[in-house]
């Protein structure tokens, strides 16, 4: 009789014990996050959230992940700011609506469990959470050798928020002359990585991420690792004056704005009226791309789009001195629902 076999799963690339590791690790992170309205966290089969507070409550949810970014943060050993890129987006989304924050869960899908990267991903989370009152409730840490290879990862993220429904952000109210104002992003965001790491010829090798740029002030592996912003803190007392919100992401600012627009209404946006980040002029510079592409796929400096009525225009730029006035919503009989001159 053949020997029986120890370590059996080891030996097929799954450690148990590191995961086990791993968990320990992101409970403690997760638990900083709690409020009393965490019934049950982590380590139990459900995470429990008693939701109170609300009239008459809309529950908002999304998912997203970081995309290729994870690429950047794995080619230069950085895993703490991965997470806040996660969660910083996935806020935006339902604030969009009108939604505040209340529970997260993540995903973190690995080839090879390495618990201090877990970790180290996982603090990026709480801590971008616990900057909105939001509690990490649970998640999943899959060690997958064959789906993804030994130094890989994938992170996403899903969130549920609430908001009354006497006060649900939907751009019906949205009409021809109201104005666009744009908040600014940090950078990049979390879109357009693909195309970046082929413009600037990123592989496994660091060396191109350690270039260091005058115009950006730093590497560019910095540049892109600069996390995804958040603007709920600043944007929530001024909901009230807001009629749409479209939050810059993958297909930018022609893409994302008329996802809030009623039908037959789009945007004039006016080149110049906001400053468009060096990064940008960079990367189309390098991969000598068509300006027209740069505004399908990348946030071009403006992170989250602001319409309103013009009689709340200098109400909101005085609470918001970062929003400039960067169009306004007209009639369209075409399919080209955004231009921008």
């Amino acid at each position: 009789m053949k020997p029986k076999v120890k370590g059996a799963y080891s030996l097929a690339g799954v450690d148990i014990d590191a995961a086990d590791k791993a968990k320990q690790l992101i409970k403690q992170h997760a638990q900083s996050t709690f409020s009393p309205q965490v019934l049950a966290g982590i380590g139990y089969f459900g995470g429990m959230f008693e939701f109170k507070g609300y009239k008459q409550p809309v529950l908002v949810s999304s998912t997203d992940g970081v995309g290729t970014k994870v690429k950047i943060a794995s080619i230069l050993g950085k895993h703490d700011t991965i997470g806040i890129d996660l969660v910083n987006h996935c806020v935006n989304d339902i604030l969009t609506c009108g939604a505040a924050p209340l529970f997260f869960l993540d995903y973190i899908g690995t080839g090879k469990l390495v618990p201090e990267q877990v970790e180290s991903i996982v603090t990026g989370i709480t801590r971008a959470c616990r900057d909105v009152n939001c509690a990490l409730i649970g998640g999943e840490t899959a060690e997958m050798p064959g789906v993804y290879s030994k130094n890989d990862y994938d992170l996403v993220g899903f969130i549920v928020g609430a908001a009354e429904k006497a006060n649900i952000i939907d751009g019906n109210s949205i009409t021809s002359g109201d104005i666009i104002l744009g908040l600014p992003s940090s950078g990049l965001h979390t879109n357009g990585y693909s195309l970046v790491r082929r413009v600037f010829k990123i592989g496994s090798d660091p060396s191109p991420l350690q270039v260091f740029y005058p115009e950006l002030g730093r590497t560019l592996g910095k540049e892109l690792l600069e996390p995804h912003r958040c603007y709920y803190p600043l944007l929530k007392p001024a909901l009230p004056l807001i009629k749409g919100l479209a939050h810059i992401t993958g297909g930018g600012l022609v893409q994302n704005i008329p996802r809030v627009l009623p039908k037959g209404l789009g945007a004039q946006l006016h080149k110049g009226s906001w400053t468009t980040r060096p990064i940008f002029n960079l990367i189309q510079k390098q991969g000598n791309i068509e300006e027209a592409e740069m505004y399908r796929v990348f946030n071009m400096g403006i992170g989250m789009a602001i319409i309103c009525s013009p009689t709340n225009v200098t109400q909101l730029t005085t609470a918001l001195p970062e929003a400039k006035i960067i169009g306004e919503v007209a009639k369209t009989a075409g399919e080209e629902r955004v231009t921008i001159a």
